[in-house]
């Protein structure tokens, strides 16, 4: 099992987890939730006390992975298999992400 810190504007927000299986889960954190000035990190991830399952990487967090020779070098420079989303997620949505949510290694 893997995890990850979702972070929204740099305020932790919730948990993103791949199980052994493969499949995912997210689930906002229970202050994220019962505030209401805070809003949800996707139109597909509602503001929820519910956890979301998932088969495959959710597609909002897919659509964060980079794409074509920029995955080809970022798999080679950091030895992450082509197929393993969450590890090239969490390596390469840390620090230089393309609007307000950040995803964070969570280390066991």
């Amino acid at each position: 099992m893997r995890k990850a810190k979702v972070f929204f504007k740099n305020e932790e927000a919730g948990i993103l987890i791949q199980h052994d299986d493969g499949s995912f889960s997210f689930r906002y954190h229970e202050d994220w939730v019962a505030n209401k000035d805070r809003q949800s990190i996707s139109l597909t991830l509602p503001k929820t006390g519910k956890e979301f399952h998932s088969k495959y990487l959710f597609p909002f967090f897919y659509n964060m992975l980079p794409e074509g020779s920029n995955k080809q070098v970022v798999c080679k420079l950091n030895r992450i298999d082509r197929e393993d989303y969450f590890g090239l997620l969490i390596t390469t949505a840390k620090n230089d992400c393309i609007g307000a949510v950040r995803i964070v290694k969570l280390e066991n």
